[in-house]
């Protein structure tokens, strides 16, 4: 049974489903098994420290699948000016660009004259419709269930998709609570023609750099184990709650100011949990969608087994309709 859209078109992959950016977890193993597997995986760029790097991380992602990838721009996080970055993804011939977090004008600027497919994260109707003015060839459209930085208004996926599916032209990506096959077929249901996954992916064999106490938080949390942290600075992201989140919250509360949170909320503090496995002195995103991870499978056997629960669903519909 096939699974063809406008985004497998669009990104030349077997299946609609792409992996998310991660922050200081999306290398080339990941990407290159989500590839292999039949999606889209991708690298996170500005986790790298120099466009060479960024270089040989697309060469090792290009030495372990032939099928298409992509790279994730955080935008404005990190600190950093991303635009020598993108130069060395643009001169690799980086095949997919998706961009997150920011106004992705300055991407598309500088993409522009290029065959690059661009895809833009969003977390309400009024982005997509920019991101599409703009160029953007889909919307990765995520809902407050997502894990890592989230929109404002609080709207969930079940919601966000279909009102986004009825303001934009160019094909939805769905993100947001989905881990499973029968996630991925309601995201269809709901006028999205493919998913993306980030927690998901993290609790598999070949995120090889999140710490084994990541993975099992993952595993054994459920739903109501996360908790939205940077609320009160205007930047709303999902995280597993633990002691310092709640340190995090606790100053929120006291002092709500960027200056007050910067060391809590810092990428250092970041890698503390989600590398060392460090969870008194560090945090790490994720979505309700661990209430639904129950293992920690190959990138393959996570992949296969959505894809037969997604036709074990398509053949049910049959029988109804």
């Amino acid at each position: 049974m096939r699974f063809d859209t406008r985004v497998t078109e669009l990104l030349g992959t077997r299946l609609p489903i792409v992996q998310g950016g991660l922050a200081y977890l999306a290398y080339a193993e990941l990407a290159a098994a989500v590839s292999n597997a039949g999606g889209l995986g991708q690298i996170t760029a500005m986790s790298l420290g120099t466009p060479e790097q960024l270089r040989e991380e697309i060469r090792t992602v290009r030495r372990l699948t032939d099928r298409p990838f992509g790279v994730n721009f955080a935008i404005g996080e990190h600190g950093r000016a991303f635009a020598p970055m993108l130069d060395a993804a643009i001169g690799e011939n980086v095949p997919v660009i998706s961009m997150t977090g920011g106004n992705p004008a300055p991407i598309f600027e500088q993409l522009a004259g290029t065959s690059v497919k661009k895809l833009v994260l969003v977390a309400a109707r009024r982005q997509a419709e920019k991101a599409e003015n703009l160029g953007a060839d889909a919307v990765m459209v995520v809902g407050q269930e997502g894990g890592g930085h989230l929109g404002r208004d609080d709207v969930g996926t079940m919601v966000l998709i279909p009102q986004v599916a009825d303001a934009v032209s160019i094909p939805v990506i769905a993100s947001g609570g989905i881990g499973d096959g029968r996630g991925w077929m309601a995201a269809h249901a709901l006028g999205a023609e493919g998913i993306e996954m980030g927690t998901r992916f993290i609790a598999t064999k070949e995120c090889v750099h999140a710490s084994e106490a990541y993975k099992k938080a993952l595993v054994s949390s459920s739903e109501s184990e996360t908790v939205v942290i940077k609320r009160s600075i205007g930047a709303p992201a999902r995280t597993l709650h633990n002691s310092w989140t709640d340190r995090i919250l606790e100053v929120e509360r006291e002092n709500p100011s960027y200056e007050a949170l910067k060391e809590l909320i810092s990428g250092e503090a970041n890698k503390r949990f989600i590398y060392e496995g460090n969870a008194e002195e560090g945090f790490g995103w994720a979505g309700q969608v661990t209430g639904l991870i129950k293992d920690v499978p190959s990138v393959q056997e996570l992949l296969d087994r959505m894809e037969q629960e997604a036709i074990a669903i398509r053949k049910k519909w049959a029988t109804i309709l």
